[in-house]
């Protein structure tokens, strides 16, 4: 069986990828990888790394993507195949640091249940916002992650590095997936990386905003089989 290690984004847990560890059960044995304790992507990297076994399949959603890029950085050999979903290469700038230190903020005085209700229409898809089992499972994961976890992975997030100059220089099978209606790293973000990482594939998604795992998930772990058995792997 192929090791897998997908790592989740901010204020998210393994509820991120539950369809997808139920949909590729046959083809991939996926571990959740620890996203919490690193206040910087090295820590965060070496920690996953630690954990992780020796040769794996690495996929991660947008701060799992930032982790992704660095753990490529570390331990190229390691990584099998890379799949990289409503992420993006480019470093935080000023401008997004902003709304970050809000929601900082916002936390701190009323909690991540405040900030969970402040991102939905920014992290899900119009259409997708009024399915109810969708929105709560955002507000449980927010939960879950607590408030000390949330300020260590936003301060990971906005100083991160800029990953742009090294994509050319990543040689494991890769696949971007992005949602068509993601606002926070849209389809021009993902192409971007698509188009420099040699043989990478690109797969938008219908429909669907930055949880791409969670509001198209039979789209997501079908693109994610696809692509493995192009890959040759687990077949």
């Amino acid at each position: 069986m192929v090791k897998a290690v997908f790592v989740p984004g901010l204020l998210c847990n393994d509820e991120l990828f539950a369809p997808q560890v139920e949909a590729l059960r046959g083809a991939l044995e996926i571990a959740i990888g620890d996203h919490r304790s690193g206040d910087n992507f090295s820590s965060m990297a070496e920690t996953v790394l630690g954990n992780a076994p020796e040769k794996f399949v690495y996929a991660g959603l947008s701060m799992g993507g930032y982790a992704g890029f660095e753990i490529i950085r570390q331990a190229p050999e390691r990584v099998e195949a890379l799949i990289l979903m409503n992420t993006s290469a480019r470093p935080d700038t000023p401008e997004q640091r902003v709304p970050r230190l809000g929601l900082i903020e916002l936390a701190k005085t009323h909690g991540v249940s405040a900030v969970a209700d402040t991102v939905l229409p920014v992290i899900l898809a119009e259409q997708n916002l009024g399915k109810k089992g969708l929105t709560d499972t955002v507000h449980r994961m927010a939960k879950d992650t607590g408030l000390d976890a949330f300020l260590r992975q936003q301060s990971a997030i906005m100083g991160r590095a800029d990953s742009t100059g090294s994509l050319s220089a990543i040689a494991c099978p890769t696949l971007v997936i992005v949602g068509d209606s993601d606002t926070l790293t849209p389809p021009e973000r993902a192409r971007e990386i698509a188009e420099v990482i040699p043989g990478a594939e690109l797969k938008i998604i219908e429909n669907c905003g930055h949880l791409s795992t969670l509001e198209q998930p039979d789209a997501v772990s079908a693109a994610i089989r696809t692509f493995l058995e192009g890959a040759g792997i687990g077949s």
